[in-house]
């Protein structure tokens, strides 16, 4: 037993996001943990490694257990403060360092030592190099490559600065350095959000062969599938936790089959309350019937017997069916709670024209680096696109300058007449941190307060309660589900969506996901959620080495082939 967990809950002022949590991890384990936004997945993972404290319960590692951190930003953990990658990799391997060096001490030690004082340099040696060997020391060169080269990160200079890299670059710097210390346990934070396809893969494999114990948040449900083998479900109504043995879609399977059961239990329950309860009515309305009714030869004493007969004949019945009653409502099957039904829809007019979007030899570059050249293309009212690419091709740049953000260095965008583009940025860029949720959501509309809480509530997105907490103290997964509020308020005919699927709870996704494919407008998707990728469809956008190339094949399609090929 790695790490044991008791009873542990943790309030936020009245507010509780875990509550009587107990589990154990092994060396074995490869956990994910699901569950609606903001029921505390990410809480339990700072409170394992100590970044937060719990209201009660306690958590114990076993002795030199060594944890491993990766949260959902890498902002949240690297701090550059002039660190390069060269620093942050050597610090990884400090431990390894430090035996090395140490190594070499003794080997000069005892080409020095006479023989009165070479037995005990031998057996720290034996230790030194014994501890060296177990960590990987002998591998450590060929390991940096391997994980720096699996996480599409080798050709970065070394003595660039942390602060510079882009987000997606300084959480695979993170998640490398983190792979390098090889700890006894992992806590992985949604690993998956900055990963493209190849490096998914690698990371999929790479955790599959870990030595270590694996426990993880994550919304990818094909990464879920393919890496855990146990599922770990915090309850959003109780705030409790449940495990379930499998993988994901074992995990789906066994709960809806628990859900099926738990309806027809607490049915048949009601059923059979209900009756009780009639029995006993009705044996009460009989007795008092036989009393007024008297025997036709008026013999006092038979009607006597006859009436205390049969009362007591009723008296055991209803005794009976009281009894039964009594033990069903000293401890009845809860009623099955109702399950959120989340109603994303994009209501909006449909456009007229056939050519809503023309990229005219658009181009893009940034100091010496091309992004892209010379792209020309239509996009018509019925496209769906998925665009694809390695990590810093440009993808979210051909975005900003299709809106408007950002000027191509040649070429021009035309944009049909009435065009409203509603944009899902990677990240939760332009939600004022200050607001309320309400505040966020009812900016640039006009109407009442009563109607934007209406709508809010009627998305399934966010409960009552919800509505006066600033954006600053929401999850990350909470603020995605703020943004793409705000996106179907704003009705746009135009869609483009940058990794659309990131931070959302799995219990949005699939209602996000029917609202994506049932929009009537363009839709332009970047995204490497594969299980996603599959139901969307579309074109091919594939944006490498500065070149466009388009394949109407469908997206799903070529995934399946890819992921053929890998297998």
């Amino acid at each position: 037993m790695l790490i044991t967990v008791r009873s542990l809950t943790k309030a936020y002022g009245a507010i509780v996001v875990l509550h009587d949590v107990s589990f154990v991890l092994n060396a074995s384990d490869r956990i994910g943990v699901v569950g609606p936004n903001g029921v505390g997945k990410s809480t339990l993972l700072r409170i394992l490694i100590g970044q937060e404290e719990p209201e009660s319960g306690k958590v114990s590692l076993a002795p030199d257990v060594e944890v491993g951190y990766q949260p959902q930003q890498a902002s949240d953990h690297l701090q550059g403060g002039g660190t390069s990658i060269q620093d942050l990799l050597l610090q990884a391997t400090g431990n390894l360092r430090q035996l090395e060096e140490r190594m070499h001490e003794l080997e000069m030690a005892m080409a020095m030592a006479d023989a009165d004082h070479i037995d005990p340099l031998l057996n720290e040696y034996s230790h030194v190099s014994g501890r060296f060997q177990d960590l990987g020391g002998y591998e450590i060169d060929y390991r940096i490559e391997q994980i720096m080269s699996g996480l599409h990160i080798n050709a970065l200079p070394r003595e660039r600065n942390v602060e510079i890299l882009s987000g997606g670059e300084r959480a695979r710097v993170g998640l490398a350095a983190l792979l390098l210390r090889s700890p006894d346990v992992l806590l992985l934070d949604e690993p998956t959000n900055h990963l493209d396809f190849a490096s998914m893969e690698w990371l999929e494999s790479y955790l599959t062969n870990y030595r270590g114990a694996l426990l993880m948040v994550s919304h990818d449900r094909q990464f879920l599938n393919r890496a855990v083998n146990q599922i770990f479900e915090i309850n959003e109504n109780d705030r409790s936790l449940h495990s379930y043995t499998g993988n994901y879609d074992a995990y789906v399977q066994t709960q809806a089959n628990a859900r099926a059961k738990w309806e027809v239990d607490y049915e048949r329950q009601q059923e059979e309350m209900q009756e009780l309860r009639k029995r006993i009515k009705d044996a009460e309305r009989n007795v008092g019937h036989a009393n007024r009714t008297a025997p036709r030869d008026n013999d006092k004493f038979v009607r006597y017997f006859l009436a205390q007969g049969k009362q007591n004949a009723v008296s055991s019945i209803v005794r009976t069916a009281e009894v039964r009653l009594e033990r069903i409502e000293a401890n009845p099957i809860p009623k099955p709670p109702e399950l959120i039904r989340v109603k994303s829809q994009f209501t909006t007019e449909p456009l007229r024209s056939q050519e809503v979007i023309t990229l005219i030899n658009v181009s893009k570059q940034f100091g010496e680096k091309k992004l892209f050249q010379d792209i020309t293309h239509t996009i018509r009212p019925e496209a769906r696109i998925l665009l694809t690419g390695p990590n810093g091709a440009g993808k979210t740049t051909l975005f900003k300058i299709i809106m408007g953000q950002e000027q191509p260095d040649s070429g021009q965008v035309q944009l049909a007449s009435g065009v409203r583009i509603g944009y899902l940025s990677q990240e939760a860029e332009t939600i004022d941190p200050d607001k309320t949720v309400l505040e966020a959501y009812r900016h640039q509309q006009v109407g009442f307060e009563g109607e934007f809480i209406g709508r809010l509530l009627g998305y399934g997105l966010f409960r009552l309660e919800d509505m006066q907490k600033k954006v600053r103290s929401l999850s990350h997964g909470q603020k995605r589900k703020l943004e793409i509020a705000c996106l179907m308020a704003q009705h746009p005919n135009v869609l483009l969506l940058d990794e659309p699927t990131n931070y959302i709870s799995l219990d949005v996704l699939e209602a996000f996901e029917e609202a994506i494919l049932q929009f009537p407008g363009p839709v332009i998707a970047i995204s490497h959620d594969r299980w996603f990728i599959q139901r969307y469809g579309g074109e091919l956008w594939t944006l490498d080495q500065g070149q466009l190339s388009i394949n109407t094949e469908r997206a799903s399609g070529y995934l399946h082939s890819t992921w053929q090929d890998v297998d």
